[in-house]
């Protein structure tokens, strides 16, 4: 009677163990059949011509390549698909010959349980997104980007409550005729009140999706309570309501509205939106001014409304209160102002955080002010295509942790000598070119800085070869045109610079030493 008792107890605790395990997550062998069968039949109508779907064989298909599943249940929850070998350029072979191709099956739908699907970097040929790509429910992550995907996007992605992440963006099919390659169509948001109904959205990204004229994209947008990042650049918008009655986006972090042609003030609703850390509004037809309200957006650390050629000179001077701020692009507007008269809207907590100042060809004149070194932080400068005049200011020399200085096109003058370079270490980027500018660096002066790019057009070198270039070991761009040279090439020349990209030594007078030449070209 013991021993059968003994042989119940043991049996029990067997079965409790087995249950403990099932809770605690260990995994049933295989997947489930009916889930096989779809991936089967989805895999039937792509085309794969590098067969790097070759490992969808067998009866687990939990162990597929691009395929993952819950660990306790053995639902298919995750298909990643995306062409791991990205575009670099339109023809690239590596990238089309690893895209998959073909047809989008509704055999998909099998997988009731996936939640995570990525079809990107692939080539579809210009086919529409299916209707039925709205039917997952718990869809959580949709990205569709770069995928040669064209015509309307169908609203019943509005039907996706669960989703949180949502990439369309650079969508545009295309065909080649010899070495040209032509775009035929992109995709279309004819009405985007659907978007509305995405109430988990956290991330959206349609940039290249073009929406249709009088489409009401804003008033679709602030219905999304949780979303963080918005990108829509390049989308053919070019009208925006300058007012909202109430924003409702207060999580927003991202706005992306580059590259499209909003033709009106800057929108007053915009500062509202005091959690926004990155605003880029470049590239559109803006007029008006910079409001003072810009002081409500507090977080910010990315602010660029570069090429809004209508938008007036006044900077206001609540602008360097925005001790966040490490990104600020304010070229091709029309400042049309001396440097010296911004220094009340740069002198505030701005310059404790500053890392980027774009102000190219903004009709700025006067002399470089001293307190421009005063961005202890700034690592990228670009005052070029203005009209600066006077020497390199020696404040410039305290910024220590400038990259890429850039001044080239404007009317400095003067001397610059090694003394003003000294503190440059990190610098990898120079252009003073288009000035009047000499420089006096001796030919045994040994730079502190490794440049890639260096660009001294009409700079005053000469005549004496530069000998000091011999230290750049990692220059790829390189022009001195008009540098007032008259020696010989030196050997070592064509060694240190064989790899170089771009090079213009026009308008020098150059002594060729032919056999250093062939040694480089043999």
């Amino acid at each position: 009677m013991d021993l059968k008792r003994t042989q119940l107890l043991l049996l029990f605790f067997a079965f409790l163990c087995a249950q403990v395990r099932k809770l605690n997550g260990d995994s049933i062998p295989g997947c489930i059949p009916i889930e096989r069968n779809a991936l089967l039949a989805f895999k039937e109508g792509l085309k794969d011509p590098s067969n790097r779907l070759s490992s969808w064989v067998g009866d687990d298909c939990c162990t597929w390549e691009g395929v993952a599943c819950d660990n306790r249940t053995r639902h298919v929850i995750k298909l990643d698909l995306r062409n791991t070998h990205p575009l670099s350029y339109a023809d690239d072979p590596p990238y089309n010959t690893w895209s998959l191709g073909g047809e989008l099956r509704p055999s998909l739908l099998g997988l009731k349980y996936l939640n995570y699907l990525d079809l990107s970097m692939n080539n579809f040929g210009g086919i529409r997104i299916p209707e039925f790509m709205g039917l997952f429910r718990q869809l959580k992550y949709l990205n569709l980007s770069c995928a040669n995907l064209g015509g309307l996007v169908p609203h019943q992605l509005g039907n996706l409550s669960s989703l949180q992440y949502l990439d369309l963006s650079y969508n545009y099919y295309y065909h080649f005729y010899g070495d040209i390659v032509e775009i035929d169509g992109f995709l279309i948001i004819d009405n985007a009140i659907w978007i509305s109904r995405l109430s988990s959205l956290r991330y959206l990204n349609m940039t290249v999706v073009k929406f249709k004229e009088g489409v009401h994209w804003l008033q679709a947008l602030n219905m999304l309570p949780s979303v963080i990042e918005i990108h829509l650049s390049d989308c053919g918008i070019n009208t925006t309501s300058v007012s909202l009655p109430h924003v409702n986006f207060t999580s927003l972090s991202v706005l992306d509205l580059s590259w499209n042609s909003i033709n009106s003030t800057i929108p007053g609703w915009l500062f509202n939106i005091s959690s926004l850390e990155y605003l880029d509004l470049s590239f559109n037809i803006l007029w008006g001014i910079i409001p003072s309200a810009i002081k409500n957006l507090a977080s910010l650390k990315v602010f660029d409304l570069s090429d809004n050629q209508f938008l007036e000179d006044k900077i206001p001077v609540e602008l360097g209160e925005l001790c966040k701020l490490q990104y600020l692009g304010l070229s091709d507007i029309n400042i049309s102002k001396s440097l010296h008269e911004l220094d009340k809207a740069f002198t505030g907590c701005i310059k404790n955080s500053l890392e980027t100042l774009y102000m190219w060809n903004t009709q700025l004149d006067g002399y470089l002010p001293d307190w421009l070194g005063d961005f202890r932080k700034l690592k990228y400068l670009d005052l070029s295509g203005n009209s600066i005049s006077g020497p390199v200011s020696a404040s410039l020399g305290r910024l220590t942790k400038l990259v890429g200085l850039f001044l080239e096109g404007n009317f400095l003058e003067g001397v610059m000598s090694e003394e003003q370079f000294a503190n440059f270490t990190k610098l990898k980027y120079l252009d003073l070119s288009q000035n009047q500018l000499i420089l006096n660096l001796t030919s045994d002066w040994i730079p502190p800085f490794q440049l890639q790019e260096l660009v001294i057009g009409s700079c005053k070198l000469g005549p004496r070869f530069p000998a000091w270039l011999r230290m750049q070991k990692n220059i790829a761009d390189l022009g001195m045109s008009s540098t007032g040279i008259s020696d010989a090439i030196p050997d070592w020349f064509w060694r240190s610079f064989s790899q170089i990209r771009y090079l213009d030594i026009s308008a020098v007078y150059l002594t060729l030493q032919t056999s250093s030449i062939l040694g480089i070209l043999i």
